[in-house]
């Protein structure tokens, strides 16, 4: 869900992930692995794009919070 969140979130924004990747000093092909929900991004990694794109901590909770209801 944290993918997904930060796909929609850079979309809304029009920006490129080579744009969000340039905020967190990363490389594209990161964001797009983010994005992808590979297994080898860490979540710290994660949420502070999430942060970058103007997520508060609220807005994780609910998202890991849709999360937990579709996989029960």
């Amino acid at each position: 869900m944290l993918s997904d969140q930060l796909l929609r979130r850079r979309q809304k924004l029009s920006l490129s992930q080579a744009g969000l990747a340039s905020r967190l000093k990363s490389s594209q092909s990161r964001i797009a692995k983010m994005e992808a929900a590979d297994r080898t991004v860490s979540v710290d990694l994660l949420l502070r794009a999430l942060y970058a794109l103007g997520a508060t901590p609220r807005d994780v909770g609910l998202a890991l919070r849709k999360r937990r209801r579709a996989a029960a």
